[in-house]
């Protein structure tokens, strides 16, 4: 199993650092993983902006040499692992900027006349790991699931990837979070994985 983890935190000290530590740990015990490949998109200086002009075309950005790695990486990938915090009850801007670009049509997905598109990244399947100052439940009772609903929905399931696990720990600055059994969960999650 070929795993893509791509990790958006800007601070190497945080508690997104450490849960994507973790799953680098777990994935190096686990015999089904054959080899693991890291995107950092601060360190890596991902530019997240999106720019179109008569130069630039939103319909040619499937074929972008500037994200070409990005392209391949993807395709290479047969799981791929999101690490990010929740900020505003969605993830941050850098990795929206990253989903906006690089899962486009053409690459990602394929109109074919009917209401949804055929999904180009069939087969694949997607773990996110995100945290969040507030509560476990907010994003539940409060906004209804909007970022699950974003990322499953909206995302991945239009391009095919219908195999889709949320780790979504909240209350993650409380000293009372019990951050070492979420670390140690993402951890044991990674090392007896099988698919």
């Amino acid at each position: 199993m070929n795993t893509l983890v791509i990790y958006t935190h800007p601070n190497h000290q945080s508690l997104s650092f450490a849960l994507f530590q973790e799953v680098l740990r777990g994935c190096k015990e686990n015999a089904k993983i054959d080899e693991v490949r890291v995107l950092d998109l601060y360190e890596e200086g991902f530019n997240p902006i999106l720019i179109f002009n008569e130069n630039k075309r939103r319909r040619d950005m499937h074929a972008d040499p500037n994200l070409a790695v990005y392209r391949e990486q993807l395709m290479w990938a047969d799981k791929i692992v999101f690490i990010y915090p929740i900020w505003w009850g969605r993830p941050p801007a850098m990795l929206l900027g990253y989903i906006d670009q690089m899962f486009a049509s053409g690459f990602a997905y394929r109109e074919k006349g009917g209401l949804l598109p055929e999904g180009l990244l069939k087969g694949k399947s997607v773990v996110c790991i995100s945290s969040m100052k507030g509560p476990a439940l907010y994003p539940l009772l409060w906004l209804n699931n909007a970022h699950k609903i974003l990322m499953r929905k909206a995302l991945f399931s239009f391009v095919g990837i219908k195999k889709v696990k949320f780790f979504e720990f909240g209350s993650m600055e409380s000293p009372r979070g019990r951050q070492k059994e979420k670390l140690n969960k993402i951890y044991r999650y990674f090392k007896t994985l099988r698919t």
